[in-house]
Parts: C-alpha cells; sequence; structure tokens
C-alpha cells in the first residue's frame, strides 16, 4: 500500500515527441523531461492518455518531482524523476468498480485520496492554487473508471492552455484566473482618444487653442515668402546695377518683423491656453482614477502592488499632461506645418515640390516599423519601473523590520536587480531608438541634397528664378524640421499611450461589490444580522459553504475555529467587502446589497488585530470616521477607549503627530486609539477581529476594559484568538472549513466535548506548557542566585 504525501503543480507543457509506434494525444502534452519516461510505458500497452499532474513534493514536504497519470485502463503514480531512467512507475492502479478518488481542503492544504471500497491506498497532498487542476484530474479520473467499467469508450474534449501558466480551462470559464493578471496586451495609440472624456469639459478652451496655433503656424510661413521680392526685386537687381527701392525694401522688413511678432504673440497665448488645460485634465484624471480605485473590492487590491497603483496615479497621469501639455501641441504644430508648407510648395513649383516629398514613404514605413516595438517595449518599462516602486514601497513602511533582522543589504540587493532589469528593458529600447532618430535627419538631408541638386538644374534651364529657390529652400528647412520633429514624436506618443492604457485598466475595472441600482435606506438599525444559505469562493476554493446564522439585536456572537476555518472571511463578507457567491446576508430584513455601501458601512465599527493609523494627530486618527466630532466628543471616546491617560503624557496631547502608520505609539497605544475611532461613530454593529491577539496580558486588560465600553448595548461580532476573551459573549459560533459546527454558551458547548471543546483544551494545554516554562524558569533563576 503506497502512503504518500505530496502537492501538484502544474507546469509548462511542450510538446511530446513522435513515437514509431503510436503518438500521445496533442491534447494532453507532457513535460519535456517526463516525455521519454511516460511515453514508452503508455505506447507499450497501447493505452490513451487523458490526463496528468505533476507532483513537487515528497512525504516529508521537499521539493522533488513525481507524477500521476490517468489512461484509459489505469492509474499511474511515477516516482522520483532522478531514480527512474526509463523505468516501470512506482505504483499502478487498474481501473475496477470500487476505486474512488476523494477531494477535500483544510487550511490551505487540499487532498485527493484514492480508496478501494474501505481500503486506503494512496493520498495526494497540493496546494490550493492547483485546485481547479486537480479537480479536472479527479473528473477525469472517474470518467475514465466509468468507462472502463461500462466498456464503452469515450473521448477526452482538447483543453485549452493557457500560454503561461498552463492553466487548463473549465468549460465554465472564459479567463485563465491563474495568469490573467499577467497577460498584458501592447497597448494601442487609440488609447489617447479615450482622454477625450477628460478633455471635454475644456473644449472651447482647445477651440481657442487650436485657432491660434493656426494663425500662428500660418504666421510663421510668411517670411520665406517674402524672400522671393527681396531676392528677385531687391537684391538681384541690385547686383545687377539697378538702385534699391527703400520703399519695397521697408515694406518687406516689416512684413517679416510683423510677422514674426504675430507669431511670437499667438504662440505664447496658444501655449498657455493648451498648458492650463493640460494641467486640469490631468488633475481631473488623478482625481478620477482615485476616486475609482477607491470604490472598488479589496478582491481588486488582493492582487495588485501598492508601488504600481502609486506609479500609475502618479507617474503615468503626469506623463500624460507632459504629453498633453507639450508633445501633443507640438505634433498638431508639425502636422499644420507639414500640410501648410507642402500646399505652397506645391503652389511653387510642382516639380521640386514632388522632389521634396521623395523621402517621406520612406520615413512612414520605419515609423511603421518602430512605433510597434515601441508600444510593446514601452509597456514592458512599465511594468518594470513598477517592480522598482514595488520594492520602495515594501521596504520604507517596513524599515524597523528590515533593521532589526539587518537586511539592508539584502534589500539593497532586491532593488538593484529591480533597477538593472529596468536598466536592461531601457536600453533595448534606446537601442532602437537611436538608430531611428538619426536614420531619419539622414533621409532629411539627402532630401534637401536632391533639392539642392534638382533646383539649380532647374535655374540653370531658366524655369525658376534664384529667389524662388532661396524661398524653396528655405521652407524645405522649415519642412524637414518639422518632418524630423514629428518622427521623434513617436516615441512619447507610445510612452503616452502605454500610461494612457494603464490608467484606463484602473477606470475599467468593475467593482465586484457594485453600488444597489434602486437603493434602500434604512431609518434607523436595530442592528439585527441574518445570514441565509451563504456561500463565498475565493477563486475555485469555497471558504463559506451554505452557512446559516441570525444575529440577533445588542447581542454579543464569538466566532471560533482554527486558522483557515472562515471566521474572518465571514466578517469580510458582513462588512461587505466582498459579496456572497450565494445566499444572501440581511440587516433589519433588508438584503445589504440593497443599501447604499456608505451608508451600510457607517453604522459598523471595525477594531482589526493590527490598527492601522494615518500619519497626522492622534485626534485626526480619532474623528477619521465623524470629521466634524467636537473636542469634547474626541475625549470623551478616548475616556472610553482607556485612551485619556496615555494621550495627555505626550509632549502635544491630542495634537501629538504619530507617525506613519503609528510607528511613534506601541501596539495598545494603537489599538485604543483605534477602539475610540470606532466609538466616536456609534455604531449599531460593531467587529472586533482579534483585537487582543497581539499585545500582552497587561495592555490586553487595558483594551478589554476598553471594549467592555464598546460593545455595551451593540450587536456584536468578535473573533478571539484566546478563547478567555469570549467568555461575556452570548453565543460562540464554532466554524470548521466555512461551516457552522457548533453554537451555544461556553459552558454548553464544554459540556457538548465536540469542536469546542477540543479546541479549549488545546489551548489550556498549551497556557499549562507555558506556565510549566515559566515555573522552570524561575526555579532556575533562583538556584542560580542561592549559588
Amino acid at each position: 500500500m503506497l502512503n504518500v504525501v505530496h502537492s501538484v503543480a502544474v507546469n509548462k507543457q511542450i510538446s511530446l515527441p513522435n513515437s514509431t509506434s503510436k503518438a500521445l494525444p496533442k491534447t494532453w502534452n507532457l513535460p519535456s523531461i517526463w516525455a521519454p519516461i511516460v511515453q514508452p510505458e503508455i505506447i507499450s500497452v497501447e493505452e490513451d492518455l487523458h490526463a496528468w499532474l505533476e507532483i513537487n513534493l515528497d512525504a516529508r514536504l521537499n521539493f522533488t518531482k513525481h507524477l500521476l497519470v490517468i489512461t484509459n485502463k489505469r492509474l499511474l503514480y511515477f516516482d522520483d524523476i532522478q531514480s527512474q531512467h526509463g523505468a516501470q512507475p512506482a505504483a499502478e492502479y487498474p481501473y475496477r468498480t470500487s476505486l474512488k478518488l476523494s477531494h477535500h481542503d483544510h487550511a490551505g492544504v487540499a487532498k485527493i485520496e484514492l480508496f478501494d471500497e474501505d481500503v486506503h491506498l494512496a493520498n495526494w497532498c497540493y496546494t490550493l492554487a492547483n485546485e481547479s487542476s486537480s479537480a479536472r484530474f479527479i473528473k477525469q479520473f472517474e470518467l475514465q473508471v466509468a468507462s472502463f467499467i461500462s466498456g464503452q469508450s469515450t473521448i477526452t474534449e482538447p483543453s485549452e492552455l493557457s500560454p503561461k501558466c498552463t492553466y487548463q480551462l473549465e468549460s465554465d470559464e472564459d479567463k485563465y484566473p491563474q495568469c490573467s493578471r499577467n497577460i498584458d496586451t501592447p497597448p494601442s495609440t487609440w488609447t489617447l482618444f479615450r482622454l477625450w472624456r477628460f478633455a471635454k469639459p475644456y473644449r472651447w478652451q482647445l477651440l481657442a487653442g487650436f485657432v491660434l496655433m493656426l494663425i500662428s503656424t500660418a504666421a510663421t510661413l510668411v517670411p520665406p515668402y517674402l524672400t522671393i521680392p527681396l531676392m528677385d526685386k531687391v537684391l538681384i537687381p541690385y547686383q545687377n546695377g539697378s538702385p534699391i527701392d527703400i520703399k519695397l525694401v521697408t515694406l518687406l522688413l516689416f512684413g517679416l518683423l510683423g510677422s514674426a511678432l504675430l507669431a511670437w504673440g499667438l504662440g505664447w497665448a496658444r501655449t498657455y491656453i493648451l498648458a492650463l488645460v493640460s494641467e486640469r485634465i490631468g488633475a481631473d484624471l488623478r482625481t478620477i482614477t482615485y476616486e475609482h480605485l477607491l470604490k472598488l473590492s479589496l478582491e481588486y487590491f488582493g492582487g495588485k502592488r501598492t508601488g504600481d497603483l502609486m506609479s500609475r496615479i502618479g507617474s503615468e497621469s503626469d506623463r500624460i499632461c507632459v504629453f498633453l501639455s507639450l508633445h501633443l501641441l507640438d505634433f498638431a504644430t508639425d502636422v499644420l506645418m507639414i500640410v501648410m508648407t507642402a500646399t505652397i510648395l506645391i503652389s511653387i513649383n510642382t516639380k521640386l515640390a514632388l522632389v521634396t516629398l521623395l523621402p517621406l514613404p520612406i520615413i512612414a514605413l520605419m515609423i511603421h516599423i518602430v512605433r510597434d516595438k515601441l508600444r510593446t517595449g514601452f509597456e514592458k518599462i512599465d511594468r518594470v519601473w513598477s517592480e522598482v516602486s514595488n520594492v520602495l514601497a515594501d521596504t520604507i513602511p517596513g524599515i524597523r523590520v528590515v533593521k532589526a533582522f539587518a537586511q539592508e543589504k539584502r534589500e539593497a540587493t532586491r532593488f538593484r536587480v529591480a533597477n538593472q532589469h529596468n536598466l536592461v528593458v531601457n536600453d533595448r529600447i534606446n537601442k532602437i531608438w537611436s538608430l531611428f532618430s538619426p536614420s531619419v535627419t539622414l533621409l532629411t538631408e539627402i532630401g534637401l541634397l536632391m533639392v539642392w541638386a534638382f533646383g539649380i538644374w532647374q535655374v540653370s534651364r531658366d524655369e525658376i528664378t534664384v529667389g524662388v529657390l532661396t524661398a524653396f529652400l528655405a521652407y524645405i528647412s522649415r519642412f524637414y524640421t518639422r518632418l524630423d520633429s514629428m518622427s521623434r514624436i513617436v516615441s512619447v506618443t507610445q510612452k503616452a499611450a502605454s500610461g494612457s492604457k494603464r490608467i484606463f485598466d484602473i477606470l475599467d475595472h468593475i467593482s465586484s461589490v457594485p453600488e444597489p441600482t434602486n437603493p434602500i435606506h434604512l431609518e434607523k438599525v436595530t442592528g439585527q444580522i441574518e445570514i441565509r444559505s451563504a456561500g463565498f469562493r475565493y477563486g475555485n476554493r469555497a471558504v463559506i459553504k451554505d452557512l446559516n446564522l441570525i444575529i440577533r439585536p445588542g447581542e454579543m456572537i464569538g466566532l471560533v475555529g482554527h486558522s483557515g476555518s472562515g471566521k474572518s472571511t465571514l466578517v469580510n463578507l458582513m462588512c461587505r467587502f466582498y459579496d456572497v457567491t450565494t445566499g444572501s446576508i440581511s440587516l433589519d430584513g433588508v438584503n445589504i446589497r440593497s443599501l447604499p455601501i456608505s451608508e451600510y458601512r457607517r453604522n459598523i465599527g471595525l477594531v482589526l488585530q493590527e490598527p492601522f493609523l494615518f500619519f497626522g494627530t492622534i485626534a485626526d486618527n480619532i474623528t477619521y470616521g465623524k470629521p466634524n466630532a467636537t473636542r469634547t466628543e474626541i475625549v470623551a471616546a478616548a475616556r472610553a477607549a482607556h485612551a485619556h491617560e496615555f494621550i495627555l503624557r505626550l509632549p502635544h496631547g491630542y495634537d501629538s503627530m504619530v507617525g506613519e502608520r503609528g510607528q511613534s505609539l506601541s501596539g495598545g497605544e494603537r489599538q485604543r486609539i483605534s477602539i475610540a475611532r470606532a466609538l466616536l461613530i456609534d455604531p449599531r454593529i460593531l467587529i472586533l477581529d482579534e483585537a487582543t491577539a497581539s499585545v500582552d496580558t497587561e495592555t490586553e486588560k487595558e483594551i478589554q476594559k476598553a471594549l467592555d465600553n464598546l460593545v455595551h448595548g451593540r450587536t456584536t461580532i468578535a473573533i478571539a484568538h484566546r478563547l478567555s476573551t469570549l467568555h461575556k459573549a452570548n453565543r460562540l459560533v464554532v466554524l470548521d472549513q466555512g461551516q457552522i459546527v457548533e453554537v451555544g454558551n461556553h459552558d454548553e458547548l464544554i459540556a457538548r466535548g465536540g469542536a469546542y471543546y477540543r479546541l479549549y483544551q488545546a489551548q489550556a494545554r498549551n497556557v499549562d506548557t507555558d506556565l510549566d516554562d515559566v515555573d522552570s524558569l524561575e526555579a532556575i533563576a533562583t538556584k542560580e542566585t542561592s549559588t
């Protein structure tokens, strides 16, 4: 009998080499390291491979490599690959009616067990990240056993595999949950057009800026045109002996000066107006993105890094703002200048104009090729830069832990690696861009030489005058300068498109906890909570299963159970940080999904195990839930939380700064401020999530006194690590694997001798052990003292 403990992990799959006799189905391609071992075993007996699971832990939970395989005739287990060398399977289980696989999970670990009637044959444990793959494996096993017994062959439907994590997509799924966050499509330049929703309120200012741009651009095109009469009617006739026409020269010079002043004034007004508009668009973009971010559920934040989100709202919006205020303006000016210049060139001399335009197709092709590479590259740069920001966001708030464990070198190495990765990616982009920009300049210079050559040839044939050629060259200089500038805008455009995509990734995300369409407003909340057949899943893992519970107004309920039993998840559902997958939760007979979220949460006071304090004064943190509270209310809440005394001992009392995340205060002091914060809003429902778990006994007594004031007259749901702190609870609800297994008060549950009794006894034994250790230490200390 095989009795081992393993963990399932699905690795990247590759194509299996073709066999001379019978090839394995491409649907179930094996990893390359297993193909030489499994293929001969399957082909030799002419079996079909239908499913496999790679196992990476041995019985002692050390990393290794094993494999489970399902064929149309048996279940195979292949042992450590280093000891196989093409040998037979370590174990095989031919199909028969009594062969069954069972599955269950607990505390973050799932297990598959193999039974032959009541005889236990083997078991394999795995992490819940592979829950979906194991479910498919078991489903395929049951299908093949049934097929073997009935004698009717089955066809395994081809599975759709993720290109990155090889997650096998189930029939009722439309995306890969394992890696959907990592599969990024390159940003499109069209993303920038979505910014119009932010620009629309300023459309009249934008129109004014565009008109000014049009006029100022036209004004800059006047001077080269005035050089034609200046050359042909003034300078060349003077060289031929004719006197200079002072009036004509004066008129032409004043025309040049006037056009320059007009272009300067209009350019200043245009730049100022568009800069103001772009700054306001950027500010609106940041504000709306941040407000939308605050509306998203905790589920969204669970899959994001702080540094990444900060980078998106901060640097990405700044990049877009710079693009709108500077580069977009330059781009529009360049386009207008090129169009107007081309029109003037064609009107002056069509043949010479066509020679001028010869480099354009080559430059356009280069822009198209480079744009695609830059588009992907800048998206990758943004992601890599987020890695750098994430290191900073992790290290700086946790600097005390870093220094306490002397891990400065380790964190410096993390930053150096992330920074080096950023450098490598930027080098790749710069390699492309460094070749592109000089190439465009070279093409424009070649175009200018061609114009010179063709123009001199036309002058020699008296087709054009020297003045026309001079004006033409002046226009050509402007034309190619703008063309070169417009080609350079490709880089900043793709950067802005990448930033816009990352911003809209947030704005396009729909909260999994939506506001009700037709909200119901409760005039008075009594605090009765009803949970009916509630179920909740984290991905493919069921955390809460068909849970039913009624909490009466003013009642104190204690939630107890092992780690991972679903206590904190149930609290999150009550707070509506998540929505139940099945069933409902009601407050005073109204489904909480029908209540406005902010209105519902204002009736809930939450005290967490690790209280979070914002940077600011103690008074600011106490009044966080009620900003308009009076000084008297603040002091009253602090007194009730047993925090008033230690606050007065601080240098500035209630105006003392707590530091970032309250680092200047002890854990117990932070917790009492958190309790004062909850007391101040006078909630009808109070939730205590391990409120005294991380403090010492003396501090716990102070906090417990504060909690006694807090729970009075309120519906209270408390989670506590120390069961003794729940002695005042009206009822204790015992959870196990997301289900209620017992309900009653302390004495009733102890008398039953069930799950609560076992928890209580286990905790009592730990306390006794701790006391024995203390007694032993005291005895040793006494002996050493006497010696």
